[in-house]
């Protein structure tokens, strides 16, 4: 089984470098462009399915991927990390290593705790693998959840950097699921 992960094209509050959390911001002309180059390069890939968060920019980016040829499913699960008060506020006010801190796992000012990614990012995971073993599904989703997916699926600690990987806008990657051992 492979699994793609993509996060969605630049939007306008990506260009201005303001926090956007779960705002449902439709990609700008730049982040379009950036889709229909990763189209481009993925256009000989066969997916099977395509999962994607239900906010605009996820559905967008994923009916320029692939929408005329796969068939699509929003999932909630895959929605972005809640923002809470720093929602629309300048990125800088975000401390990265306080939210992405897995054992202090920080709700401040109602941003949704890291854990909480991780056990939606796992929960997603799980009913994937088992309805769609043996087949490749692409994960259309924002920098949180795909961040969360890269670690879980490469095994990573969750204890150590979680912020070692540069999830930027239609960042794309590709991990082969290895297949549990039956007992």
């Amino acid at each position: 089984m492979k699994i793609t992960l993509v996060r969605h094209g630049q939007t306008e509050s990506n260009y201005q470098n303001v926090i956007q959390g779960r705002a449902n911001h439709q990609l700008n002309d730049e982040g379009r462009r950036q889709c229909q180059k990763l189209r481009e390069k993925l256009k000989d890939v066969e997916y099977d399915f395509c999962y994607m968060s239900p906010l605009i920019r996820t559905v967008e980016t994923a009916f320029i991927l692939v929408g005329d040829r796969v068939e699509t499913f929003p999932d909630n699960r895959l929605v972005e990390r809640e923002m809470g008060e720093l929602e629309g506020q300048p990125r800088s006010q975000y401390d990265v290593l306080k939210y992405w801190d897995y054992d202090l796992n920080s709700t401040d000012l109602g941003v949704e705790g890291v854990q909480s990614i991780f056990k939606r990012a796992q929960d997603f995971l799980d009913y994937v693998i088992k309805k769609h073993p043996h087949q490749h599904i692409l994960v259309v989703s924002h920098g949180a959840v795909v961040r969360a997916l890269h670690h879980l699926l490469r095994h990573h600690d969750l204890h150590g950097n979680l912020i070692d990987v540069d999830i930027k806008n239609c960042y794309c990657e590709t991990i082969e699921v290895m297949e549990p051992q039956k007992k």
